[in-house]
């Protein structure tokens, strides 16, 4: 599956927060979209699922414009992981991800034993059939987490879009989100678009990078490539110091923000 932004444009009047977005994702591949506060990283995850129209441009999957695809059909393809600040309602974990089995049922319809099955079989994928009977109100955000995942992958979708899934972690449970993600692209070829405030983290899970700065414009490309001092400083307003780290035969990226510059 091909998903791509052509020409994205949003904003608000006459205030532009996206302006001419470019970018493609292809099966199993990682995009990371980083960027300061206030650029409209969340707007352009909404914007490019359909969920917010694009006063110019168009998301395509496959060739066609999402608009043109019946919103059933879109949701068994892609699935949205939104942040998780906290269930409103006392759910327990397995009615929470049996939620996302939505996009397969009627309007009125109730979750069948196939709904149900699919849904212990993604908590068991994911390793948190243990907290099946939880309620969602008294979990950790990283447990929290893990069941928004899990939820999303009771429809078998081919791309997953998460608005930033490892912040508010600590260092363990950023890490246990990070290699699901790439666990995910790697051994089922899930592509997917993540929003995330933390360079170091695109730069161990990513194929691509997209980059949104105050001006208006825009860096995308090879992770790799995209993430450099040079960007991160014109982006951030921050000098940063990115270092290669060797360790029992493996390559890490290390991203040190130095000091603020003008």
């Amino acid at each position: 599956m091909r998903f791509e932004v052509k020409g994205g444009s949003f904003g608000y009047q006459s205030e532009m927060i996206l302006d001419d977005i470019n970018f493609w994702v292809e099966d199993g591949e990682i995009l990371s979209v980083l960027g300061p506060n206030g650029v409209g990283k969340t707007t352009l995850l909404k914007c490019m699922m359909g969920l917010l129209k694009w006063k110019k441009g168009t998301s395509m999957l496959d060739g066609t414009d999402i608009s043109r695809i019946k919103p059933r059909e879109l949701w068994q393809k892609i699935a949205y992981v939104p942040q998780a600040r906290g269930a409103a309602f006392g759910y327990s974990a397995l009615d929470m991800v049996t939620l996302g089995r939505s996009a397969h049922l009627g309007t009125f319809a109730q979750p069948g034993k196939e709904d149900y099955e699919a849904a212990e079989a993604a908590m068991e994928d994911m390793g948190i059939r243990h907290l099946r009977d939880k309620l969602c109100t008294k979990m950790s955000g990283g447990e929290l987490q893990m069941v928004l995942i899990a939820r999303a992958l009771t429809i078998s979708p081919s791309m997953l879009v998460l608005d930033e899934p490892e912040s508010n972690l600590d260092f363990k449970n950023q890490l246990i989100i990070l290699e699901t993600i790439k666990a995910l692209s790697e051994k089922r070829g899930i592509s997917a678009v993540v929003n995330t405030h933390y360079p170091e983290h695109a730069l161990k899970i990513s194929n691509k990078a997209l980059i949104l700065n105050k001006n208006g414009s825009d860096l995308f490309g090879r992770a790799e490539e995209v993430i450099n001092e040079k960007n991160m400083r014109n982006a951030f307003s921050v000098q940063v110091y990115i270092e290669d780290i060797h360790l029992d035969g493996k390559q890490y990226k290390s991203v040190v923000p130095l000091y603020l510059v003008s």
